[in-house]
């Protein structure tokens, strides 16, 4: 490990000992809309690590949820870009539900080089290093061999503003996801909905899952987790089969062996989506799944 990544683990762990420790149930404002929370632990948290970084890193640029950051636009030209979620699950959070988590990672010029997400709650720590692999607890981490989607399980989310969005998506903006879970639920194993993107991620990482798709979240969102799937085998790209980045509002990751029978799918729900610039490779494609 580099001693930036072991700063990231410890910074991680801390600030997931004070969300742990801070008490729940106390949601103190909203932010984009009436659904979309923030709590004085999610506050607290992004102040924890926003400081460690600051005083480890002076030099470096931060992006994080709450807006303690210094940057406001993800530049592909930054140096030194943290992305930081310090409590990534709010509303689980707010209501007591088990599952939410911290997450940070290291992008350099608009390359994501580093991820953690911590979940405080089962101590499974995450992370990846570009070239090192993924880990969880220090054992490696793989991707699923789960070749059709009829036996896979997959996640997905819907967005805050999902109420202001069309069903349908449209080359200009993606829509609500109602659409796309519509046409991939019949076809799958199942779909969970958990409301974590950063642990949906690092479990498909991990094998536990075996597809993702979401859209309209931020890039500290994802950020860990891109790399986290790379780093253990599996593919990452935008709802169009592009390049994922940091300023890209749709994800899509899978253990590689599902990824063009998703996009496939997902495309489906509308015609308006640019089709896949990839070809589905023989036994992938949507009419033998």
């Amino acid at each position: 490990m580099t001693d930036t990544l072991h700063f990231a683990l410890e910074t991680a762990r801390r600030a997931g000992a004070l969300l742990r420790d801070f008490g729940q149930r106390q949601a103190v404002g909203h932010k984009s809309s009436e659904i979309d929370i923030v709590t004085a632990a999610d506050l607290a948290s992004e102040r924890l690590i926003v400081e460690a970084i600051r005083n480890r890193f002076p030099d470096h640029h931060i992006l994080s949820e709450e807006g303690l950051g210094d940057l406001h636009d993800v530049a592909a030209e930054i140096p030194h870009l943290w992305l930081v979620d310090p409590l990534d699950g709010t509303v689980n959070y707010a209501h007591g539900f088990p599952v939410w988590g911290v997450t940070l990672a290291l992008a350099e010029r608009g390359r994501v080089v580093m991820g953690v997400t911590y979940d405080p709650l089962r101590e499974q720590i995450f992370w990846a290093e570009q070239g090192q692999g993924a880990w969880c607890n220090g054992e490696r981490l793989h991707v699923s061999k789960v070749e059709r989607l009829q036996d896979a399980l997959l996640a997905t989310g819907f967005a805050y503003k999902r109420a202001s969005l069309g069903a349908a998506s449209t080359e200009e903006e993606p829509g609500n996801n109602l659409a796309e879970f519509g046409v991939v639920m019949p076809r799958v194993q199942g779909i969970r909905r958990a409301g974590a993107a950063a642990l949906d991620l690092a479990y498909l990482a991990a094998g536990w899952l075996d597809a993702y798709w979401e859209m309209h979240l931020q890039p500290w969102d994802w950020a860990a987790g891109t790399l986290l799937i790379r780093e253990a085998g599996g593919t990452v790209s935008d709802m169009r089969g592009e390049p994922w980045s940091p300023g890209t509002n749709s994800l899509v990751a899978s253990n590689g062996l599902l990824h063009n029978a998703l996009l496939s799918l997902l495309h489906q729900a509308d015609g308006n989506h640019a089709q896949p610039h990839v070809e589905p490779e023989d036994g992938d494609r949507v009419g033998e799944i």
